[in-house]
């Protein structure tokens, strides 16, 4: 840990939750002194390790105020959850002027069991290779023993929850504070309302085609699940929306996949509370004249229906590193980690509907190996992280 030793560290957002909490006490251990930039009542009440210092100003106010606080500090680190976030990509681009290590942490890459933390940027702003020669020479030795985690989606919502009333009952101490996502209590209450209502419906709805899945009954189909509506690595692509993205696949599915196959859409169940994109795909169905072609589905197995299809189409989600761990193609249409010639289809999507191809499967776990190895800590961002930090922040 010598590197990490006498670093001076500056954290900034990071998810609801204990979580940079824990991070922190981690870091500290590891010799690294950590000062947090709190935004909201909402990191007031998960965040309580001094030294803390708060932000009241408007996101204009910002830049000055972090290169004061880097300068002031000797900083020469900032740590921070998703890179996309306004105060993130002021903050990163003015440390790389200064010259300061930029950490960031994310979600996994290989879900449900990790987090990532790279150096620099992830997802789109990711530095991983993207030529299959760089991992030619990964050595395959056994993966780090890693604990499985549970509850992560109970556990997420709960969170969210108390984030969002900590930061609407202090927002008279932040009075120019701007989320990047609505957190309104009442307004998150009425929609996780409706949402809970649809799961139960389209439980319902949903169970003969689930069955149909299990029994391996279906007909040969594409999968395509769909991504958050408010997913920042939409930014990666050239979709300004899911919708976009809906009728690109699905028109070029009606053109050009074979006569016999049916394409599969699956709602992201975080977007089960906002969005119901029913009535655009039935439009599209009688558009092109696709009928029992064309479904779209909630409540289902994911993996099953990934080991089962005959390709994968996503932007950049990771459920496309999924569908690969199950040796079943994928194409891109946007900016992804695992978009390299050999996992991934190079051609177009028209090509993709008419002969997917195979994934080198030899390549594949080079490739997750080198992953696990230099950007995954087995945890949970919504729990504990049982791998250091400092590993990866050398």
């Amino acid at each position: 840990m010598a590197e990490l030793s006498g670093r001076r560290l500056l954290l900034l957002q990071g998810p609801a939750g204990l979580f940079f909490s824990r991070v922190s006490q981690q870091l500290e251990e590891s010799g690294a002194r950590v000062t947090k930039v709190n935004f909201n009542g909402g990191e007031d009440f998960y965040y309580r390790r001094p030294p803390i210092v708060r932000f009241h100003g408007a996101l204009e106010a910002w830049p000055a105020f972090f290169e004061q606080l880097v300068q002031q500090g000797k900083i020469d680190g900032i740590v921070l959850f998703g890179d996309c976030r306004p105060v993130h990509r002021v903050a990163i681009a003015r440390a790389r002027a200064l010259g300061i290590d930029v950490f960031v942490f994310e979600e996994g890459y290989l879900r449900p069991d990790f987090v990532t933390l790279e150096r620099g940027g992830v997802n789109g702003h990711s530095s991983i290779p993207q030529a299959p020669e760089a991992y030619a020479d990964v050595e395959l030795k056994p993966e780090r023993p890693h604990l499985p985690i549970k509850h992560a989606f109970a556990k997420s919502v709960i969170h969210t929850i108390f984030y969002a009333c900590a930061t609407h009952l202090s927002k008279h101490r932040y009075p120019l504070y701007r989320h990047h996502r609505d957190i309104r209590p009442i307004v998150q209450m009425n929609l996780w309302l409706r949402g809970a209502w649809r799961r139960v419906v389209h439980t319902l709805r949903d169970r003969e085609f689930g069955g149909q899945l299990a029994a391996s009954a279906l007909p040969p189909y594409f999968f395509v699940p769909l991504q958050v509506h408010l997913d920042s690595q939409l930014s990666h692509s050239r979709f300004s929306n899911i919708s976009d993205f809906i009728r690109e696949v699905v028109t070029s599915f009606a053109r050009h996949a074979p006569a016999d196959h049916c394409l599969i859409l699956k709602l992201h169940p975080m977007d089960r509370a906002y969005c119901d994109y029913h009535p655009e795909i039935d439009a599209l169905r009688r558009e092109l004249g696709l009928g029992e072609r064309l479904k779209y589905v909630d409540i289902i197995n994911v993996p099953q229906a990934l080991r089962g299809a005959r390709g994968t189409v996503v932007i950049n989600s990771t459920l496309g590193l999924s569908s690969l761990t199950h040796g079943t193609p994928v194409k891109c249409l946007g900016r992804a980690i695992y978009d390299i010639p050999g996992l991934t289809h190079q051609g177009s999507l028209e090509e993709f509907f008419q002969s997917p191809g195979a994934v080198d499967r030899e390549l594949y776990r080079r490739f997750r190996h080198w992953l696990l190895e230099q950007n995954q800590l087995n945890g949970s961002v919504w729990s504990r992280l049982h791998d250091d930090p400092a590993r990866l922040m050398r």
